[in-house]
């Protein structure tokens, strides 16, 4: 007898608010790697957020931040891809994670980041700064789970298609870590 496995769900998260992003176009070629075993949900309420204040972060607080605490709290594992801005995190992607700072919904939770920038360094600060806050905050860091891609733009085509065989067996690795982690197997 063969036994059915749940899909493990995912929130996946773009750092950039660009219609047009490199992240936001890498992060659904990341999706389109995933296994069968894996859904993911799109995260689409970056831009919708207030700027975090401690004292709107109360127990009702603003609906956006509820919505955003609620789909992670569904969530078995999180994915985030970000570009680097002014050598760090972006301001909306900062300021979500500031609204999560107390309310413990990434405590343990499986998280997996990418950041991909055109320039030769990938944006590495921003991923630097991220996997700090991430830690503050108690995210679980899945193994295999930490990719940076320096000149995005030769590794990603205009379809959002990754052209790179060595970026797109890192992502299936960071896939591959993330799906263990969920299922409490890493």
């Amino acid at each position: 007898m063969r036994w059915m496995r749940q899909k493990i769900k995912v929130l996946a998260i773009s750092g950039s608010l660009r219609q047009k992003s490199s992240n936001t176009a890498l992060m659904k070629a990341v999706i389109g790697l995933a296994s069968e075993n894996i859904s993911f949900m799109v995260y689409d309420g970056l831009g919708d957020l207030p700027h975090f204040n401690p004292d709107l972060d109360v127990e009702e607080g603003p609906t956006s931040v509820r919505e955003l605490r609620e789909q992670l709290k569904q969530a078995d594992g999180v994915l985030i891809c970000t570009p680097e801005y002014g050598n760090g995190v972006p301001g909306a992607l900062k300021n979500a994670l500031d609204w999560l700072v107390s309310s413990g919904e990434f405590v343990n939770k499986p998280t997996a980041v990418i950041s991909a920038s055109p320039s030769p360094m990938g944006g590495n600060l921003a991923h630097a700064s991220l996997l700090l806050t991430l830690q503050m905050i108690n995210a679980e860091i899945v193994e295999n789970g930490k990719v940076i891609i320096p000149h995005i733009t030769l590794k990603l085509n205009q379809e959002g298609t990754i052209t790179n065989a060595d970026t797109r067996q890192e992502l299936e690795a960071l896939l591959q870590g993330l799906e263990q982690a969920c299922r409490g197997q890493a």
